[in-house]
């Protein structure tokens, strides 16, 4: 397990949000935590990103205990890509993904030649080289949200955990995250991502973990995990499966 976690207690302080809880993640795998809001998924995954401490049980990465690990070197391994947002300076798209090589130096050192080598692979990676002199400020949501995913990959990290990558996206940009998320994981990165619809775990995740007032509803393969029933019983709302033709694919609706 590049990323394992065991008998986690999350929370904040005094208030407990979850506990038992406990969390693998492979390389070359996705895996989607789900579940209705106040279920315990944010502070979880800020609590594998070491953003708050676990109130008991242990978050280790490649074998390490994450508490034992500097900030750099958390940034080296793992990159966290947050929902989109619209910004408040207007660097290039460039010097947004630029700024993912403070990992690999100094806060104020200069960006050296290799710096910039990586960050416009990354760039031309997730296919905004024709933006990248563009202000971050002034390209779409879905165009940001690919320039944050280029800066967390300028990490060059082996996890890559994203927080409602699609939120607030239109149709079209959520297929475009969406589809680079599995190009990530068919790369090698172990990838972790937080959703409300259970259409994108089903379809992009390998494995979800299922939460609900701060515990493990379900576990496992989205495949076998995702049924109408479970569904239903997660977030205590009927919910309507849809099966196509040849029984080759499926959706779920709000009943």
């Amino acid at each position: 397990m590049i990323l394992a976690a065991h008998d986690l207690a999350i929370g904040y302080g005094d208030r407990l949000v979850g506990s038992g809880l406990t969390v693998g993640l492979r390389a070359g795998e996705v895996l989607a935590l789900l579940g209705p809001n106040g279920g315990g998924k944010t502070t979880l995954l800020k609590t594998l990103l070491g953003l708050i401490p676990a109130l008991a049980g242990v978050v280790e990465l490649e074998g390490r205990k994450l508490a034992a690990l500097t900030v750099r070197e958390r940034a080296r391994t793992v990159a966290y890509v947050p929902q989109v947002h619209g910004g408040t300076f207007a660097f290039t798209v460039h010097d947004m993904v630029l700024m993912g090589r403070t990992a690999h130096r100094g806060m104020f050192a200069r960006p050296s030649d290799a710096d910039r080598a990586v960050t416009q692979r990354m760039i031309e990676r997730v296919g905004i080289l024709p933006l990248a002199e563009r202000p971050y400020t002034m390209i779409s949501g879905g165009e940001r949200q690919l320039a944050l995913i280029a800066r967390a990959l300028a990490q060059e990290p082996r996890i890559v955990v994203l927080d409602e990558p699609t939120a607030s996206l239109d149709f079209g940009n959520q297929g475009k995250v969406m589809r680079e998320i599995r190009a990530l994981a068919a790369s090698g990165l172990a990838v972790l991502f937080t959703t409300h619809d259970p259409n994108q775990a089903h379809r992009y995740a390998d494995r979800a973990i299922l939460l609900r007032d701060g515990r493990c509803f379900a576990d496992g393969p989205v495949r076998d995990l995702l049924t109408r029933e479970r569904l239903e019983a997660l977030y205590g709302a009927r919910v309507e499966e849809i099966v196509s033709a040849d029984a080759a694919g499926r959706a779920f609706l709000p009943g």
